[in-house]
């Protein structure tokens, strides 16, 4: 091959001219030499990709990756019991052919479609990809892991795809009824007959499919659906449970699919000491060398006031601190409430800061505090921090987003102990006295911490387990919209 015949190629196949620098760049390195081809004809990497790309138009549904063309041809030369020449015009095609398909693959895979993130709440800076160290990197390797995008929770993910796919083909169960009450162990109902078979699809339950009885084997299916739903885990089928089991399974496939787009916006993995919050989760997940440190629950915002899709590095612990009220809750709250009570910013422990039209007002630091006893800063545009909170009975509900977009936490003193661990001077005392301060205490983080607020409502756990939740700022709907076509 030479550059004249690149370039003829590249003219007669538009669909590639987008990555004609990545094309002269990989041949030009290689001095020329074919990639998909050695000495015996069509490599093992080559069929490693073909079989990749064809599995991911089948599970995925996404034809536009579909070529053909190219697919007749690497079948011909498969089926040829002579050996393939690099001379042939058909070899050289075929090789081209391969590279550019590879470029379109991974741009779609590895980058992610062509969604304009931002348009759906999502401002995380989408991860940039070399398409040249890729393709170098697939040719060296033999397997499939060199295909797929690294990270993890990806291929966890994409492992389900297949099986929901199937089961959205094959499998359209009626719709459950609702419950007139719940259904507990020791009772008796047709329906459990429909609820252990679709238990029993999903993986969750393994015998006694058509015994009407609420068994002991029911009740704890019915505890680790509820654990992957995220409803509250008692045992007992309500109408919330049904509601979930009720979703077709060509839905769950559709949020399986949307997420794992949003994972191919994330960036690389590079820090793995990092504060991760998936906001349909309600959940903090703490991680310190690649390894999950802790979980906390978390409150976050109303669907009124969405807790923002971002990434920053958390700086600041700050103990006992003030509430500066929000403008907004100045006006709509605080003043109507002083002119019905003058005793009103006392009692709140609450105090003017600066007169006006509108006064600053700000909340002292106490147990009442409604920034809790400490809060931890990611200076950011969005004004969005973790703090404690006075109000701890929220944190057992199972729903939990009641927030104006900031992110309570409902252990927050374990934050701080974990933040501050490489200090000795932060033992449990300490933290504890700074908690309980009458004036705020800043402390600097001696080496930023990375957060990144996400929004998963599909991913797979540490034990394994496929979870769902609800799109509760309705971002799955949005994004459907813009990846399905019907």
């Amino acid at each position: 091959m030479d550059s004249l015949e690149l370039d003829q190629f590249l003219k007669n196949n538009t669909a590639y001219q987008d990555y004609t620098k990545q094309f002269n760049d990989f041949y030009k390195d290689r001095n020329y030499a074919y990639a998909w081809f050695d000495s015996s004809g069509l490599s093992e990497q080559a069929s490693n990709f073909r079989n990749l790309q064809l599995n991911y138009i089948s599970s995925f549904e996404d034809s536009s990756l579909y070529h053909p063309e190219m697919e007749q041809l690497l079948q011909r030369l498969v089926s040829s019991n002579k050996k393939n020449k690099p001379a042939d015009s058909l070899v050289l095609k075929a090789e081209l052919l391969l590279t550019g398909q590879f470029f379109r693959y991974a741009a779609k895979v590895y980058k992610g479609s062509d969604i304009d993130a931002a348009e759906l709440g999502w401002f995380i800076p989408r991860k940039k990809i070399d398409l040249h160290a890729l393709l170098d990197s697939a040719i060296l390797h033999k397997n499939e892991e060199a295909y797929a995008p690294q990270n993890q929770q990806y291929k966890k993910l994409q492992q389900y795809v297949e099986r929901y796919s199937a089961l959205a083909k094959q499998h359209s169960p009626d719709p459950i009824p609702i419950l007139q009450k719940s259904l507990r162990s020791g009772d008796s109902s047709a329906i459990l007959v429909q609820i252990k078979k679709h238990l029993q699809l999903v993986g969750d339950l393994e015998e006694n499919v058509d015994s009407p009885l609420f068994d002991t084997a029911l009740v704890i299916a019915t505890k680790k659906y509820q654990q992957k739903m995220g409803l509250t885990i008692d045992g007992v089928i309500g109408n919330k449970m049904i509601a979930e089991l009720n979703v077709p399974f060509r839905q769950r496939l559709r949020q399986i699919l949307i997420n794992l787009e949003r994972l191919r916006w994330m960036p690389p993995e590079k820090d793995t000491n990092y504060i991760l919050v998936n906001i349909p989760e309600y959940k903090m997940h703490v991680y310190d060398s690649g390894r999950l440190q802790f979980d906390i629950n978390v409150i976050v915002g109303t669907a009124a006031n969405n807790t923002v899709i971002f990434n920053d590095k958390l700086q600041y612990v700050v103990f006992s601190p003030y509430w500066n009220v929000p403008e907004s809750i100045v006006t709509g709250e605080i003043l109507p409430a002083m002119k019905k009570n003058p005793d009103y910013l006392t009692k709140q422990n609450m105090e003017i800061v600066k007169q006006g039209k509108i006064p600053v007002i700000r909340q002292n630091p106490g147990p009442g505090n409604s920034l809790g006893l400490v809060k931890f800063l990611f200076p950011n545009n969005y004004n969005i921090y973790f703090h404690d909170t006075p109000n701890r009975n929220l944190f057992s509900q199972s729903s939990r987003s009641f927030s104006h977009g900031c992110i309570r936490i409902a252990e927050p003193k374990k934050m701080a102990a974990y933040l501050l661990r490489q200090d000795s001077i932060w033992n449990d005392r300490a933290i504890d006295s700074a908690m309980h301060l009458k004036k705020e205490k800043w402390v600097a983080l001696k080496k930023a911490v990375p957060v990144f607020i996400v929004y998963f409502t599909a991913w797979v756990d540490k034990n394994g387990e496929l979870n769902f939740r609800k799109d509760i700022y309705k971002h799955d709907e949005k994004m459907a919209k813009k990846l399905f076509k019907s």
